[in-house]
């Protein structure tokens, strides 16, 4: 018979992962939280919300990327379809401007569990012609200021000195085993990068920020799952400016006037 651990309801309760909705989750977790609770079906400890609430203000906002354009081109052809216009962004989220945080985390699993991989898996992808996942930027070509913060919060966490976060909350009943490990594991395989391309590239964002899910507990299958979550609010809020402040119309006579037809 099939069935779900995640929610269940009846005329009197909400119950989530074992938790009353009313009287255990309204007024006393955050959405960070119950993100992670949802996830894993366990309670977070502060130190995973503190890095998974990193995560998502990391990658929320990244400007006028396609994504955020198609919403406000969608809300302009029809401003009554505020689901479309989001949806419209969503399905436009990709590796090109949301990053390969989830394929980075699936590299950083494997030198986690042997760490020697780390060359052969570097290898592969140059034999593939594929970019490494989680290195090179266009713009921050000798740091990118977002990935150090990032690690430092993670680091900061499991130590207890961010955000308010208790002392020991890594070794909560619930905390992943090993923290730190996928930080270490990124330092292999930056060092990897190194040896087989001969010469550094920028670790960017998607590396942290697959460092930061891996270390907060999340799943690398689930990490874009993340990051749509993320950009989602973020596309709300251009919408919201969208509504005031048109700039759709003026979006659509820039390609119109730019993209000429020719037979």
């Amino acid at each position: 018979m099939a069935k779900t651990s995640i929610a269940g309801y009846d005329a009197d309760h909400v119950t989530i992962r074992g938790k009353d909705l009313v009287s255990d989750l309204m007024g006393k977790v955050s959405f960070t939280e119950l993100m992670l609770l949802q996830l894993t079906g366990k309670t977070p400890t502060p130190a995973q919300v503190t890095i998974l609430d990193a995560v998502l203000v990391t990658i929320m906002e990244h400007g006028l990327v396609p994504s955020a354009i198609v919403t406000r081109l969608t809300h302009y052809g029809a401003p009554e379809s505020v689901q479309g216009a989001i949806v419209a962004g969503l399905l436009g989220v990709g590796d090109r401007f949301a990053g390969t945080a989830s394929e980075c985390a699936q590299l950083l699993e494997k030198i986690v569990a042997d760490p020697s991989v780390a060359v052969d898996l570097v290898k592969d992808y140059r034999a593939r012609k594929r970019p490494i996942p989680g290195f090179g930027h266009p713009i921050h070509k000798d740091v990118d200021p977002r990935s150090k913060r990032l690690i430092d919060i993670v680091r900061a966490a499991h130590s207890g000195a961010a955000g308010g976060v208790a002392t020991g909350a890594a070794a909560h009943s619930n905390a992943p085993a090993g923290a730190g490990q996928y930080i270490s594991a990124l330092e292999h395989l930056e060092q990897a990068v190194t040896t087989v391309v001969g010469k550094r590239i920028v670790t960017n964002v998607s590396a942290a920020i697959a460092v930061a899910l891996c270390e907060a507990g999340v799943p690398s299958k689930i990490s874009r799952g993340v990051v749509l979550t993320a950009r989602c609010a973020g596309l709300v809020g251009h919408l919201q400016e969208e509504s005031e402040s048109p700039a759709g119309e003026a979006m659509w006579n820039a390609i119109t006037d730019t993209v000429k037809y020719e037979p």
